[in-house]
């Protein structure tokens, strides 16, 4: 029995709504919010296609990766578009030499946390989607505080499954949320990916760099 038609499932940001994409062109099948994908429904979904191409953007980067990790037979593409892999900042004990403590991974600290949270409160006030109530925002921002997936990642890498993969990673050079860093270590676990720096742009690139994120999308399918 032959395959079903490839699908493209695409995961939303933390707080984004369903207009973050308005202006892409590629096709998608299923666009998850962050409430869903907290919620679990990509799993169930993804469980009545034979093919699927992943599409993340921000925190949705950081489910889509969980996604490929869980269903890698599954998968024959992925996109990810200012994503994380790890979100915070992670320092060693402090040393006479690094009083404050030694960063080994440049991410978000605690206060620019509750900084982005607050904002997105005050913006989002009056708003009445699921989206944006407090209770699924924070549990937003707790899957952004915990979010780790380096080893799993690390792991994968050895797998021949990674390797065929197709994968296109698309990172801002001026992205005040996501670090540098994430976009340059799945690099290194996927040397097979392209790797688009967008200059002069920041985090939302769905919206800024749409064209960059369209033919990205075209690379893997």
């Amino acid at each position: 029995m032959g395959r079903g038609p490839t699908r493209t499932l695409v995961f939303n940001g933390w707080a984004a709504g369903p207009e973050a994409w308005a202006l892409t062109r590629f096709p998608r099948d299923w666009t998850f919010s962050y409430v869903e994908q907290l919620d679990g429904l990509p799993a169930r979904v993804i469980a009545d296609f034979d093919r699927v191409v992943l599409v993340g953007f921000s925190m949705g980067g950081s489910s889509a990766l969980e996604t490929l990790l869980d269903f890698p037979d599954k998968v024959a593409g992925i996109v990810l578009v200012s994503a994380a892999v790890r979100m915070m900042e992670e320092r060693l004990e402090p040393t006479a030499e690094f009083p404050r403590g030694e960063v080994v991974w440049k991410g978000m600290g605690e206060r620019r946390l509750a900084a982005l949270r607050l904002g997105t409160r005050m913006v989002f006030a009056r708003a009445t989607s699921p989206i944006y109530a407090d209770a699924n925002l924070d549990r937003g921002l707790e899957f952004l505080r915990r979010v780790d997936l380096r080893r799993r990642l690390e792991d994968f890498s050895a797998d021949p499954r990674a390797a065929a993969l197709k994968v296109a990673i698309v990172a801002s050079e001026r992205d005040g949320i996501v670090a540098r860093c994430n976009a340059e270590f799945l690099k290194r676990i996927f040397p097979q990916a392209s790797l688009t720096w967008v200059p002069g742009m920041e985090h939302v690139l769905p919206i800024t760099a749409s064209h960059v994120v369209d033919a990205a999308v075209r690379s893997v399918r």
